[in-house]
């Protein structure tokens, strides 16, 4: 009886294969024997020497030796990189257009032309509190050359900084009127006060002292008011 095959049946062998084996070789499954048939005693099988094993360095002896490293050797993490030092010629050098100290000292302690007292005071004085700062950057600006830049730059800047600060104490005076407090000029004289004392202590160091929003009113005077001592 064939047996009953469905669409599951994947079985790729073919049914008669036993039949055709059996009339091809006989019930019995004869043919010439596929091994030598030895009927004497078992051959021993010869063992490998001693040295057999170093002889031959690709062997499976168990005495094969290998190159590693000593054992007090770190062993390389992946999560370190490795130390790079670049050479001599990549190692940054001293910045050579940076001024000695000795160099800064002098300069600060230079005399400035037209008003004949040291860069260090004509710097700092016009940031002065009060009425002091105003008059001395009118001054240095009408006396000083404009050879002079870092004076002449200071004092620009200072003259801005003050008319700004005389410009919010009217704002604050004309609030004071009508509210009739004065809690809000106070303050804010208070705080202009301590400002220009930080920016007095920072030019008096060499320290760079740039206020962003006086650029534009601090260039204007700078252009626009002609030194009488020229050289």
């Amino acid at each position: 009886m064939e047996t009953k095959k469905n669409k599951y049946d994947t079985n790729p062998l073919d049914p008669d294969v036993e039949r055709k084996s059996k009339e091809e070789w006989g019930q019995g499954g004869g043919g010439s024997p596929t091994t030598e048939w030895v009927q004497g005693p078992t051959r021993e099988v010869q063992l490998p020497t001693a040295d057999s094993g170093r002889k031959n360095v690709y062997s499976e002896a168990p005495t094969r030796r290998y190159d590693a490293p000593p054992l007090e050797a770190p062993y390389p993490s992946v999560f370190i990189p490795p130390a790079y030092s670049p050479p001599n010629q990549y190692q940054p050098k001293e910045n050579i257009y940076q001024p000695p100290a000795s160099a800064t000292r002098q300069s600060s302690c230079r005399s400035v032309h037209g008003i004949g007292i040291p860069e260090k005071w004509a710097v700092m004085l016009p940031y002065a509190p009060f009425f002091i700062g105003l008059v001395f950057s009118l001054v240095e600006l009408f006396i000083v050359p404009r050879k002079e830049m870092k004076v002449r730059f200071h004092a620009s800047q200072a003259l801005a900084l003050h008319i700004a600060f005389l410009a919010v104490q009217t704002f604050f005076g004309l609030i004071s009127t009508v509210t009739g407090s004065s809690a809000g000029g106070t303050i804010f004289k208070a705080c202009a006060f301590a400002f220009l004392v930080i920016s007095m202590i920072k030019v008096a160091r060499g320290d760079a002292h740039r206020l962003a929003p006086l650029a534009d009113p601090a260039q204007w005077f700078n252009e626009h008011i002609e030194p009488r001592n020229q050289r």
